[in-house]
């Protein structure tokens, strides 16, 4: 879940001097790598994330952002999915390094907001996309997915036979799972308190009302890094001018000139606004005092290891709480909804008399029902290609403009090198991660009247 500080998610902001330099070494020992070794060890069991080459569809919300707004209050309450453990908040632990005890699930709403913005500038596809509209889900470099770049667990297909699972298509396609993804990600950074991460807040208990007890965990989200890292979020790291001023969210400051944690304080401080109306109600939050001796020294360099015990501070002040309420009730049919994926005739037969032939059908997808519905598609057969392999179908409560709300597209197309006679049948099964339904099943049968041939292979005329 990396900010983009190097990409065109942070603003298209520059890469720093010192950071391209190291850039340049890395791709340097790319280069030599594969002059001495050859691609392929470089490639064994990679994978351009959970879905490889293909972006999933997803669907963009309003410029407002009020849909992903109602999303967050409500999984900062965690009230989005209390009962699936792979999208619930955890109860989040408080209290001093060595009286740590559990509480309640809670997160200030406005720290997840901000985060939200700077890592994505609160999208949850790509700038091409229109509001309101479908496009492709947003996808970092290094893999961060949708609103909140969510990373853990999306590099890889983590589903049968290679392919990604229900929970990875979910995250990629829909904004509320996203959400509620990557605010569990930030509860879990939290808890790493006392065992692996510092404390904010010997003083108060460290509460989890207070958002400048929230340093530590924000920092983490992003990367627990230090000195000598390739993007570092330590304050004190050289590589930031000391004294700098503080980041204003306004889209003049490069990402680069700050560590991660001080971007989210700056947008908690000074929200971005939409049309004149700021997103959400300024907070003036606090940042550790760096010029304070005693901050200073936990911060040091020394201190800066596992499980970093000496680094625990006090709460910031003056220190804020943040309780927004969620009126989750009012929205649950936009965020959640009741989706009800429907597919029209469920058998097609590709004619392919001639080289020339379309080799293809494209299956229409609809949700009847309310809220989006994630659908997913896998072959039986190698010679059928699925495309995408995940996508989103609005339900008619939802604002979509885009000419494809109404019904979005599967494309079934079959690859001839891979038949395995001149007649063969496939099937396709489409379902959908966020409805009880049982997949629905397309059989696809291809009749090619033309002459198979396969590479490689010509007319022995001896």
């Amino acid at each position: 879940m990396r900010v983009q500080k190097h990409g065109y998610l942070g603003g298209g902001q520059m890469i720093s001097s010192s950071h391209l330099t190291k850039l340049i070494l890395v791709l340097s020992l790319v280069a030599l790598h594969l002059v001495l070794f050859g691609a392929s060890t470089l490639t064994t069991k990679t994978y351009a994330c959970a879905f490889g080459a293909h972006r999933p569809a997803a669907y963009e919300g309003g410029e407002n952002r009020l849909l992903y707004i109602h999303a967050i209050n409500a999984a900062a309450n965690n009230l989005l999915f209390p009962q699936d453990a792979r999208f619930a908040l955890d109860r989040l632990e408080q209290g001093t390094r060595y009286n740590r005890y559990v509480s309640g699930g809670y997160i200030p709403p406005t720290l997840i907001k901000s985060i939200a913005w700077v890592e994505t500038k609160m999208t949850m596809a790509t700038k091409s996309t229109a509001w309101n509209g479908l496009g492709d889900s947003v996808i970092s470099f290094d893999c961060g997915h949708g609103v909140m770049q969510v990373t853990t667990g999306m590099i890889n297909p983590l589903g049968e036979n290679s392919q990604p699972s229900d929970a990875q298509a979910l995250i990629s396609t829909h904004f509320t799972y996203n959400i509620a993804k990557g605010v569990k990600i930030l509860g879990t950074k939290w808890n790493n308190a006392p065992q692996i991460s510092p404390i904010v807040g010997t003083d108060t208990d460290s509460q989890t009302q207070i958002l400048e007890n929230w340093y530590y965990a924000t920092w983490a989200y992003n990367g627990f890094t230090g000195y000598g890292s390739y993007s570092s979020n330590h304050p004190l790291d050289p590589s930031f001018a000391w004294p700098r001023s503080q980041y204003s969210c306004s889209g003049t400051q490069s990402h680069n000139e700050f560590p991660y944690q001080e971007l989210v304080w700056g947008c908690i401080k000074n929200p971005p606004t939409i049309n004149g109306s700021p997103l959400w109600s300024p907070i003036p939050i606090t940042l550790p005092d760096l010029f304070s001796t005693e901050v200073n020294s936990a911060l040091s360099p020394g201190n800066f290891y596992a499980p970093y015990a000496n680094m625990d501070i006090k709460t910031p002040g003056p220190w804020h709480t943040d309780v927004t309420p969620a009126n989750f009730l009012q929205q649950e049919a936009k965020l959640v909804g009741q989706p009800t994926l429907s597919v029209p005739p469920r058998s097609h037969t590709i004619r392919m008399n001639s080289p020339a032939a379309i080799t293809w059908v494209d299956i229409p997808i609809r949700n009847s029902g309310s809220g989006l519905s994630t659908w997913r598609a896998r072959s039986s057969v190698g010679f059928l290609v699925v495309t995408p392999p995940a996508g989103i179908a609005p339900g008619d409560n939802l604002t979509c403009t885009a000419a494809s709300c109404d019904t979005t597209t599967l494309r079934i197309e079959v690859n001839p090198t891979l038949l395995p006679a001149s007649y063969a049948t496939g099937v396709v099964s489409i379902w959908s991660p966020n409805e009880k339904n049982t997949p629905i099943e397309i059989t696809i049968n291809v009749v090619a009247d033309f002459e198979l041939t396969f590479p490689g292979s010509s007319k022995n005329t001896d």
